[in-house]
């Protein structure tokens, strides 16, 4: 292969340059001026040592706007003893790496819970009490649940005992993860640009929950000091992101614009009609753009289907689309992206499943994601094995003890009670790309079998919907199982 020569450009041979890790501001630094002007990058390091990267990132990211500066600065932040509820939301981020603690190869039943900041006295004691049972009927299905297993599937004679035990253990999980609920805590590990925390931070400390909102303040804090994990410990270290500490204020954007769209689905949505069981899985392809905007800004502070919402909206006038995305827009200010709502994919999913398979499609970030409030309110499911392991009476019990609990109990706060098992509202919206991977990936015979249903439901109403395309999709039918593999 031949190198191409460029005469009077380039002053050494090296043409790939490696840089080990910086704090993220000055890398962020280094990289803008690196692309400012003809030095290597050698001398644009060199030139950052000797000037303030945060006199830079004041100027041109927070002031003339330049936010693509701030993706060139990457942070790693790991969060312990939250609650999974606080997972999910940190996890929120469009552009976002991370892992979070799994809840397939880890036994919850002596992790405790985190008791909601909003509950005191009466209210405390009545939580504990119902996610200790919670808890107590978790371990109880799991035990059930792996001798179940053990009974149905000998171990084959090829198989290590302790391999064969680490897969009938997580198949236990599987099933017991159905008991855990919002509340119990998790550990979140991130790597994000300096970008992403930000937007992070501001989204966080505009929460409705007491723990979201402390949680920004903690990041901002955490930004403004020395690392508190080196690899060196014996190397100088500085403040991780101190300018982003100090302007990461709370999204009042996200705040008002949410609070005004309550307000208005409450005055113009007309009641809803009685309707059966909802699909777990119901897929459109809009193609009215502003009734999609219209109905995507709806959903999420309503309980309605996102095939409603767009039906509507198609059927108003373009006035009435106009009010809605008025209202949801009229507290933007200068440094305010647009919503949400306004982003899209040709393809719509709206999926009613429960929040544990939630929190595993969750990590797919080329698509939009949309929830709508964690109420309790479409019930919960039920593993088929439950059934098999005489855990019926168990885990029914302990799902309706858990749903009356929250009832009683006021909001915000209550939702912490909501155990993975039960059924909520979430709108994803992708290409035929993602669909395509999804549908492929989360189908094998190795996931959990919760999303293994919902992935194939995914590729059937593809093949119904867009039968020249969704005969390209190779998942696994939900009825193929290998319990052994993980």
């Amino acid at each position: 292969m031949r190198i191409p020569r460029y005469h009077n450009v380039l002053t050494h041979s090296t043409r790939v340059v490696t840089v080990a890790p910086m704090p993220p501001e000055k890398s962020a630094f280094a990289l803008a001026r690196y692309s400012r002007s003809p030095d290597s990058i050698r001398d644009s390091i060199e030139w950052v040592r000797t000037h303030n990267s945060e006199k830079f990132l004041e100027s041109f990211y927070f002031q003339y706007g330049h936010a693509s500066i701030a993706d060139l600065g990457h942070a790693v932040v790991c969060f312990e003893g939250i609650s999974e509820l606080a997972a999910t939301e940190i996890e929120a981020e469009p552009l976002w790496d991370g892992q979070a603690k799994s809840s397939r190869y880890q036994d919850f039943s002596h992790s405790g819970f985190i008791t909601p900041p909003e509950f005191e006295d009466d209210d405390a004691a009545r939580y504990q009490a119902a996610g200790a049972a919670l808890l107590a009927a978790y371990q109880e299905v799991n035990h059930l649940a792996f001798d179940c297993l053990s009974a149905r599937l000998p171990r084959p004679e090829e198989m290590k005992p302790e391999a064969y035990r680490r897969n009938l253990a997580a198949r236990a999980f599987d099933v017991a993860r159905y008991l855990l609920f919002w509340g119990v805590p998790t550990n979140v590990g991130q790597v994000a640009s300096i970008r992403t925390v930000e937007k992070q931070i501001r989204r966080l400390r505009a929460s409705g929950y007491a723990e979201l909102r402390s949680l920004g303040d903690e990041i901002a804090a955490a930004c403004a000091r020395v690392p508190d994990c080196r690899w060196d410990e014996n190397a100088a270290s500085e403040p991780l992101a101190p300018t982003l500490a100090r302007h990461a204020e709370a999204d009042e954007h996200a705040i008002r614009s949410r609070r005004d769209l309550i307000e208005w689905a409450a005055e113009n949505l007309p009641p809803r009609a009685e309707i059966a069981a909802p699909p777990r899985v119901d897929l459109l392809r809009p193609v009215h753009t502003p009734a999609d905007i219209v109905a995507t800004l709806l959903y999420p502070v309503t309980d309605r289907p996102f095939r409603e919402l767009y039906g509507m909206a198609c059927e108003w006038s373009a006035a009435r689309r106009a009010e809605v995305i008025d209202v949801a827009l009229q507290s933007r200010g200068r440094r305010d992206e647009i919503l949400a709502g306004f982003r899209g994919g040709l393809y719509a999913y709206d999926f009613v499943i429960d929040v544990g398979a939630f929190r595993d499609l969750q990590r797919h970030r080329r698509c939009q994601k949309f929830r709508q409030a964690f109420s309790g309110a479409l019930g919960y499911e039920t593993p088929a094995l439950i059934d098999e392991a005489g855990a019926t009476e168990v885990f029914n019990r302990a799902m309706n003890a858990a749903f009356a609990s929250m009832r009683a109990l006021p909001a915000p706060g209550a939702e912490y009670l909501l155990p993975f098992g039960a059924r909520s509202r979430f709108l994803f919206k992708m290409d035929f790309a993602e669909a395509e991977y999804i549908s492929r990936l989360r189908s094998g015979v190795k996931g959990h079998f919760s999303y293994r249903q919902i992935a194939w439901d995914m590729k059937c109403a593809m093949e119904a919907l867009e039968p020249e395309l969704g005969r390209l999709i190779e998942a696994t039918p939900p009825w193929v199982e290998d319990p052994l593999q993980r």
